[in-house]
């Protein structure tokens, strides 16, 4: 199981990083034992990195439940670390403009390789205060409504569309329910289905339910390796098909929701690959292959026009399931 593999993981690399980046109190003990401590740590560093290697080889061959474990963890980069590290000059826009602003969609503007865009995605925060705060990415009507506030000025101003995708679903609170929550969702992929201008969106994390594709309906969808997109979680799947959500595992495998199943059926473009073990454990290496995925699939867009683009998204919709 990839969480067990894991948690040895970072107990190495823990060991391995106090033995490479000793303390004041470590060095006083060296200092204590001798210098014949030096060539024994090395060879202990070299040890450990074989083994940390070795499990980290048992990641190659991941079953669906593990890149849904994978796709949830708490380490994996948050959509304002994608902003910061993939965009300059970001400008934060806030409110629906008829109700509050919903923390957890965040977007505004900014530029992509000297391109001004529109960027935006469900956002979770990194600690328990954070995802609380952010209801864990799930929005609320009034961040669907800022969402499409947001798309529609990028279709005024003719900027291409980012959104990255990262949550279990949309909030489904009474409140939420009162104020619109369908119909918040229906008629944002209503308007995305219509834009001119190229939309690009990235499967991050988790993409369930109505609450992903409320911001997802892309010209070209890019999916993180570990990440993935289905119709709803694999325990609500197992609570309805079998009343036991504890059968999560055997749901994963029925509903081919990883980003290999989905590049296979069409849904995705295109799968970016992530280091052995997860996102989380190399943010750069993972935002240097998004980048360069981003720049070659906006370059392709941004060549149509309007008219090709929407029916493009159009078509790719209407084929999906053939």
């Amino acid at each position: 199981m990839i969480k067990d593999i894991l948690k040895e993981v970072e107990s190495l690399d823990r060991r391995i990083d106090a033995l490479q980046n000793p303390t004041p109190e470590d060095d006083a003990e060296k200092q204590l034992l001798g210098e014949d401590s030096a060539p024994a740590a090395a060879e202990s560093v070299e040890e450990l990195e074989a083994r940390r290697d070795a499990l980290l080889e048992q990641c190659r061959d991941l079953t669906p439940a593990d890149r849904v474990f994978l796709a949830r963890h708490q380490g994996r980069p948050r959509v304002d670390e994608y902003i910061q590290e993939l965009f300059t000059d970001f400008f934060e826009q806030r409110g629906d403009r008829e109700c509050s602003d919903d923390p957890s969609i965040f977007g505004g503007i900014a530029r992509y390789k000297s391109i001004p865009v529109t960027v935006l995605g469900h956002r979770k925060g990194s600690t328990l205060e954070e995802n609380m705060h952010y209801r864990f990415g799930m929005p609320e009507p009034d961040g669907y409504r800022k969402a499409l506030r947001l798309m529609e000025q990028a279709e005024k101003f003719g900027r291409p569309i980012i959104t990255f995708i990262d949550t279990p679903g949309a909030y489904p609170g009474k409140e939420a329910e009162e104020r619109g929550q369908g119909e918040a969702i229906a008629r944002n992929l209503a308007e995305m289905s219509g834009l001119t201008v190229p939309i690009i969106s990235v499967v991050t994390g988790e993409g369930s339910s109505g609450g992903a594709l409320g911001i997802g309906v892309a010209n070209c969808i890019l999916m993180l390796e570990n990440a993935v997109y289905s119709v709803l979680s694999p325990e609500g799947f197992a609570s309805i098909l079998w009343k036991d959500a504890s059968r999560s595992g055997e749901a994963c495998e029925i509903m081919k929701l990883t980003a290999g199943d989905l590049l296979a059926d069409g849904v995705v473009e295109e799968v970016i690959p992530e280091p052995l073990g997860g996102a989380q454990r190399d943010h750069q290496a993972l935002f240097a292959a998004l980048d360069a995925a981003l720049e070659r699939h906006l370059t392709q867009l941004c060549k149509m026009n309007g008219k090709a683009l929407a029916d493009q998204r159009y078509k790719k919709y209407r084929q999906i399931g053939l």
